[in-house]
């Protein structure tokens, strides 16, 4: 089995490096940028499987590649803010209309942010979007060419240790954030397959949570060569990550579904989508 692995999931970028992992699946880990890039690498067949935030397999499902959600972790809450400069005038998400907000967009960010300004009555035409890709978004933040940024681990936790930025919004005020492990359906994993793949994730991630030093001490030695907002963290900082989320990994279920269609309606509402979907319930995606 193929399975995909980019910097920003967690999970399967320890399982790539976890003793024994999916060895009943015969397991061929391809590394690559960015979870955006899922359903294109599923589409083409250069992977199996993959593991995402929310957003990209309803974006893959909004453009008709029929996902199968096979797995969700638990919700990860401590996982994403929105910063603003500490000086900025910016005292809340109601402030940020007609700004301009650095963010991964077509990730769990544009959720986050979506959420976050519908609190407020306001949407996501009500401020810029501005794509960080590769970029140093700290850096654009500090000096200017932004006024918010949304952020993630591994930067996430050293951003709230600094003295110039400050968080307006965390994600669990907002939205559940889990990670969701898919594939299409025109993939064709049998029922086996997918049974196997949750055992495993489930056995990774109690033993992550039973030695997060040796969980961290993976990721950093790892973590050589990243860029923008994914690179240069060492085991401290990884081991702060890895406490601060439930690693638990559940079979998908129709409470998950709900919230993948709550999300889809919601990124509809906001323009993001032009058509809405409907989600398929898990017993019709076998």
């Amino acid at each position: 089995m193929r399975i995909g692995v980019h910097p920003n999931n967690l999970h399967l970028r320890l399982a790539r490096l976890w003793p024994g992992a999916f060895a009943d699946l015969q397991p061929i880990f391809v590394s690559y940028a960015e979870g955006r890039d899922t359903a294109a690498l599923l589409q083409s067949g250069d992977i199996d499987l993959g593991g995402t935030g929310s957003t990209p397999p309803i974006e893959a499902d909004t453009r008709g590649l029929g996902v199968e959600y096979i797995a969700a972790s638990a919700p990860r809450p401590a996982n994403g803010a929105i910063f603003v400069r500490r000086d900025s005038s910016i005292g809340s998400v109601a402030e940020l209309k007609g700004r301009r907000i650095s963010l991964i967009d077509g990730s769990f960010h544009t959720y986050l942010l979506a959420r976050s300004l519908e609190g407020e009555g306001l949407s996501l035409p009500d401020v810029e979007r501005v794509e960080s890709g590769a970029r140093d978004s700290l850096a654009d933040l500090l000096e200017g060419r932004v006024d918010a940024w949304v952020a993630m681990s591994p930067r996430l936790e050293k951003a709230l240790e600094r003295n110039d930025v400050r968080p307006i919004v965390r994600c669990g005020a907002a939205i559940p954030n889990r990670s969701l492990f898919w594939t299409l359906q025109r993939n064709g994993l049998s029922a086996t397959e997918t049974r196997a793949i949750v055992s495993e994730l489930s056995r990774i991630g109690t033993e992550i949570a039973a030695d997060p030093r040796a969980a961290a001490g993976l990721l950093a030695s790892g973590d050589r060569g990243g860029s923008g907002d994914r690179g240069g963290t060492d085991i401290d900082a990884w081991e702060k990550v890895v406490r601060s989320r439930d690693f638990t990994v559940f079979p998908i279920d129709e409470e998950i579904i709900a919230e993948q269609q709550e999300e889809a309606d919601t990124l509809l509402r906001h323009g993001h989508f032009a058509k809405p979907i409907v989600l398929k319930r898990p017993e019709m995606t076998k």
